[in-house]
């Protein structure tokens, strides 16, 4: 008489289960950390790619020098808030540029607004308009209680060592490589708008003065709040 038993498993098998589980586990493992890599790569590459594109302009190889050899592309755009991460302050302004080169492509914004610009301006006041965050985090440890357990969790720290302020800064580094316009300039000083620490007055004239500082702080916001926001 035949009946059907369960298998019957043996230390072989249960090794064999244990062996592929943990292969499965580190390949996906390696893949995750792969597509991490390869993102950043791709970050990286865009920005040089664009900047190299558009922006021809007297000096500015040797800032791209200055990037390169900088941690813009490694450091976060925030310690807490968008873009708290390796790569962040990259890909945040990779995503300034997208969004205003998409904002100035609006019907509204050319034929009402009358704001027109050319690329290299684009690119320098979107992909530039943060280097003030330039060597200004570095990774630290903290206590943090995870599930009822004190625990050592990595964060990063802000700490700058030449504080002068944020878009005027911004605009002092970029002016010791290259040129910058009055129009650049403004819009660089005031990208964080009514959200920053200025004078209203002053931003309100600014944004009067060059509609493009009130486009990049509309973009600096669409790509913070709707594109990066906390991660």
């Amino acid at each position: 008489m035949h009946t059907d038993h369960p298998p019957v498993h043996t230390g072989k098998d249960l090794f064999l289960w244990i062996f592929l589980f943990i292969s499965g586990f580190f390949r996906f493992f390696h893949d995750i950390m792969r597509k991490t890599e390869d993102w950043e790569m791709d970050a990286k590459e865009r920005f040089v790619s664009l900047y190299k594109q558009y922006i021809k302009r007297e000096g500015s190889e040797r800032l791209l020098d200055y990037l390169l050899k900088s941690d813009f592309f490694t450091a976060p755009a925030s310690t807490r808030f968008h873009g708290a991460y390796a790569g962040g302050l990259v890909e945040h302004s990779l995503n300034v540029f997208d969004c205003l080169s998409d904002y100035l492509q609006r019907e509204r914004v050319k034929e009402v607004y009358q704001l027109s610009c050319d690329m290299e301006t684009v690119a320098i006041v979107a992909l530039l308009h943060d280097v003030c965050k330039i060597d200004c985090y570095k990774e630290s440890m903290r206590n943090q209680k995870i599930n009822g357990t004190w625990q050592q969790v990595p964060y990063y720290e802000f700490d700058d060592k030449m504080p002068y302020g944020h878009g005027e800064k911004s605009v002092y580094i970029i002016n010791g490589f290259l040129r910058l316009t009055r129009e650049e300039a403004f819009a660089i000083r005031y990208h964080m708008g009514f959200s920053g620490s200025e004078e209203t007055r002053n931003v309100g004239a600014a944004f009067e003065m060059y509609p493009l500082a009130f486009a990049l702080s509309t973009a600096d916001m669409e790509a913070t709040y709707f594109l990066e926001g906390k991660k």
